[in-house]
This record gives structure tokens, sequence and C-alpha cells, in this order.
């Protein structure tokens, strides 16, 4: 199936944005539920991305993949250790807003891989990841100073749990970045797959849950004890008393959900909007480089921040307004360098060069 540019928008806008809607109600109920978001993430991809691979003559009921398995399980346990050091950074008081920044911050990283791999950037590519490397420490030191302010005698404690929590993102975005350039080469070398990627990712990171089995079934204890949602208080659903000329399908689902926890229900819903996501950014990976991927991406948490900040009342201090502003900025920015002017200066110069060839003879 061919993929286009809307979709890939399609699945990255929606699927990621509304990712976090789901990912802070389950925060703000159970912040220690990282393993368990993780965990479900990557059984629902598992089992939504297998179609892609089944085979009936394959073994184990899968097709022969193009790039040996031994790749596959390395970036399988990349992709991994990155998933759970994000989620895990939810347990040190670091809110969605400003997780979403920091992990902006793996545009540097990125680059900076690229560099180590011989890359060239131009000076407007390298000014503009400078400027989203200032906003980044500026939307970190706006919200460690909001926490601040509201500490009391534990202010030590709270800080350098603050400060743990930073440094765990900003380890997995190095490990992300180095992910980046690992599944670049895999790419030029085995052709771009991206479906193959999605599956074995996922199905090849389940075993490395089976030690955390036990912190698995506690968290999800916490989210099966939450309080079902009332969806007569919804706009968007209907009454009891409208239900009445509904399809019995509909009618069973709706009184299925009535009964649903409410952290289970987020939970499933984080997970299918996390494939949707994931799928985007698998696509996006495919057609570009690791660096225009996460400068991509950084445009996509510009609305994930601004909608997690108005409807779950995250206050703005003109610091994290400032921060937020040259980390999306300077992404558009980085986007229009090496989208349109680079190409275009290139065209140009292809233009010049076979006119002289063709004086020359």
């Amino acid at each position: 199936m061919a993929f286009g540019a809307l979709s890939i928008v399609l699945l990255i806008f929606g699927g990621c944005c509304s990712n976090v809607f789901a990912l802070e109600a389950i925060i703000k109920s159970a912040p220690s539920s990282g393993l368990l978001i993780t965990f479900f993430q990557f059984v629902f991809t598992t089992l939504a991305s297998y179609p892609t691979q089944a085979s009936t003559t394959g073994a184990y009921g899968v097709r022969k993949p193009t790039v040996p398995v031994r790749n596959w399980a390395f970036m399988a346990a990349m992709f991994f250790s990155i998933n759970m050091l994000n989620n895990w950074a939810f347990a040190f008081s670091i809110s969605v807003p400003v997780h979403i920044i920091l992990r902006s911050f793996g545009s540097v990283t990125t680059m900076l891989a690229g560099v180590l791999r011989g890359k060239c950037y131009s000076p407007l590519q390298i000014s503009s990841v400078v400027l989203l490397t200032v906003g980044v420490l500026v939307s970190a030191w706006a919200d460690s100073e909001r926490k601040g302010k509201s500490m009391s005698v534990e202010s030590q404690a709270s800080t350098s749990e603050f400060t743990t929590g930073l440094g765990i993102l900003l380890f997995a975005q190095l490990l992300s970045a180095y992910m980046g350039a690992y599944v670049e080469d895999i790419y030029a070398k085995y052709g771009a797959n991206w479906s193959e990627n999605l599956f074995y990712s996922h199905l090849l990171s389940l075993p490395l849950f089976l030690p955390l089995s036990l912190t698995l079934q506690q968290q999800y204890a916490k989210l099966a004890a939450t309080t079902p949602l009332d969806f007569n208080q919804l706009s968007l659903f209907p009454k009891h008393d409208k239900l009445g000329s509904a399809s019995p399908a509909i009618e069973l689902v709706y009184r299925a959900l009535e009964t649903l926890p409410s952290g289970v229900l987020f939970l499933l819903v984080n997970a299918l909007t996390q494939l949707a996501c994931i799928s985007g950014v698998n696509l996006l990976s495919a057609k570009s480089s690791a660096v225009t991927v996460t400068i991509v991406l950084n445009i996509r948490k510009l609305v994930s921040f601004i909608f997690s900040t108005i409807l779950f009342g995250h206050q703005l201090s003109p610091k994290m307004v400032l921060g937020s502003a040259l980390v999306f900025g300077s992404g558009a920015l980085y986007g229009w360098e090496t989208s349109w002017r680079l190409p275009q200066q290139r065209k140009r110069q292809a233009a010049l060069n076979g006119s002289a060839n063709r004086k020359k003879e």
C-alpha cells in the first residue's frame, strides 16, 4: 500500500497528538504506570502489524525478513530501552509538556550522530538546532522554577527527583540518536521496509518484559481500580434514553464502556493511538533522514504541547512560552532550510554546471 505525505501527516499529527491526551489522563491517576503503558503499546502494535508479515509458508507463520533477525533484535533492545526510559521519567516529577519539550532535544543528538558519521550541515541548519537547544534549556528551567515555587521543606528532595528525571530523558535521547543512525544504515543497506521494522522492533521486545511481570500486574491493578467514566456527562455520547433506537452492537459497546475502569480505557486508547503514531514515524523515517524526522516531530510536538497545556490546566510562564517558541520555531526553520532552500540551491548549481558543460562542448 502506498502512503503519501498526507497519510504520514495524519498518522503523526492525529495519532501522536491523541496519544498525548490518553497518556496525560493515565499519568494523572497513576504516575508510575510507565512500564504498563509501554507493554500495552508493544503488544497492541505487534498484533496489529503482524498481518503485514504473515505467511502460511514461512517459519513461525511469518515471512522471511529482508533484514537479518540479529539486526532487528539489536534494534528492538534499543527501542525497548528508549521507551522504558521515556515513560519512566514520569515518575520523577516531569510534566507532560516538559517531557515533550525535552524529547525535542533529540534533534541535537541526532545531528551530532550525523556529524560523527561524516555528514555535513549548512550554517542555517546548525543555527536552528542551536536555537532549539536553547529553547529546550529555557523550558526545562521554567518548569523547574514553577515546581520550586510550590516546594516546602521537601524542596531539596524534589529538586533532586526532577534532576534525575531530566537525566533519564537526556540519556534516552542519546540512545535514540544512535538508533536513528542505525536504522538509517539498515534502510540504506537492505531497503526501507518500515512495516518489517515496526513488527520486529515490537515483537522482539516483548520477552524483555518477562522479568517485570509482577510490576506489570501491580500497575494494572491500580488502573483497574479506577472508576468508570460517566458518559452521560460527555456531550459526544448519547444519553441512556436515546439508546433505544441504537443497534445491539452499539448498545453493547456503550454498556461495556460504562463498566470499564477509566484507567484501563485510557490505556487501550493510548495503545491504539500509539500504533498510528509509530506507524507514521516509521513511514517518515523510511522516506527522510534521521535529523529531518526529529525536526518534523518537533512541529507535531508543538501541537501536542499546546493541547496538553490548554486542556489539562498546566500553567505557562513567560519563560516556558519563550522556550517553546524557540524549540518549535527553530524546527520550522530547519525544515525550510532542508526541504526548500538547499534543494533549490542544488538545482541552480546543477543547472549552472550543465550550462558550463554545454559551452565546453
